[in-house]
């Protein structure tokens, strides 16, 4: 694989006290011809994360033709899991409903955070989502007893799949968190069946954290983008038959830092789409989205 960057989309600057900061973890949606909202994660004065989006035209995509003015998802009630932040995670649309997964922050004590998985759904295409529920709808577990983070969906056929990040530890250093991705299953998008089936391991013991993976299906392979870190973020490549055991192929990924600019130290939490026959990947660079997010086409799939 062979990506082309298309630069610099949008970096929030102060635009609302909602959104002080960073645009982390973008999932692009069709809306008509060739204009796409792009949601993702921002951040305010205390750091909280919530749900924003641009809209743009793939033909322009340095132009922005609209910005939200209202978060289409915000920290949750204090004392709820997502009280802390919410942050975009994918969106799935069966008919005009859309699921929106969704990863709930709540601070620690002993440890930094504890994330969970919510579900916002929207019953027509319009931007409005509400709650599934205030709780969690995949919380801490006999299997992820640890915390868990950004989940990828898919409907495929009569099954629901999920792929998503899952400690395995704490310890005293971040570099102990362990924190890789596992796989889940479900007859309807609520009720999750979870075994801790690890679907992509670490390849080295420098690496200690992966998150955000995006799964595309195609005839006779799923195609996995994810990200992974040792000392920084890159993003990674795996391929399976089956979308439960998976090979991992980074060194095809065909994307990397730039030498110099707002991707020059980190590339991380891609998105990858289809559009009119090209291949599309909206992902992050340098601070973990504070500098804002790229667009890439794909230029040779070999």
């Amino acid at each position: 694989m062979k990506w082309r960057k298309l630069g610099l989309i949008f970096c929030p600057n102060n635009q609302y006290e909602w959104m002080i900061s960073h645009a982390a973890n973008a999932v692009a949606e069709h809306l008509e011809e060739d204009l796409y909202r792009i949601y993702f994660s921002c951040r305010d004065a205390q750091n909280r994360s919530s749900i924003g989006y641009v809209v743009i035209n793939l033909n322009e995509p340095d132009k922005i033709l609209e910005i939200a003015k209202q978060p289409i998802l915000s920290p949750g009630e204090l004392g709820t899991f997502d009280d802390s932040g919410a942050s975009m995670g994918c969106l799935v649309t069966v008919g005009e409903k859309r699921y929106l997964y969704y990863l709930g922050w709540n601070l620690g004590v002993t440890v930094p955070w504890r994330n969970s998985i919510g579900l916002a759904i929207s019953p027509t295409s319009s931007i409005a989502f509400e709650r599934f529920s205030q709780a969690p709808l995949l919380d801490r577990h006999a299997v992820d007893p640890f915390s868990i983070s950004y989940p990828w969906v898919i409907k495929d056929g009569d099954l629901w799949r999920m792929w998503y990040g899952s400690n395995l530890k704490w310890g005293t250093e971040q570099t102990d968190m362990a924190h890789l991705l596992k796989y889940a299953e479900s007859p309807d998008g609520v009720n999750w069946h979870r075994e801790g089936r690890i679907a992509i391991p670490f390849k080295s013991d420098d690496e200690y954290a992966m998150s955000k993976p995006c799964v595309i299906k195609e005839p006779g392979l799923y195609r996995m983008w994810y990200s992974y870190r040792g000392k920084s973020y890159r993003i990674g490549y795996a391929e399976s038959e089956d979308g439960v055991n998976w090979t991992r192929l980074d060194e095809q990924v065909g994307i990397t830092v730039s030498d110099s600019g707002w991707d020059s130290e980190t590339v991380e939490y891609p998105n990858v789409f289809d559009h009119k026959g090209d291949r599309y990947m909206v992902y992050n660079g340098n601070a973990y989205g504070k500098t804002g997010m790229g667009l890439a086409v794909l230029e040779s799939n070999t």
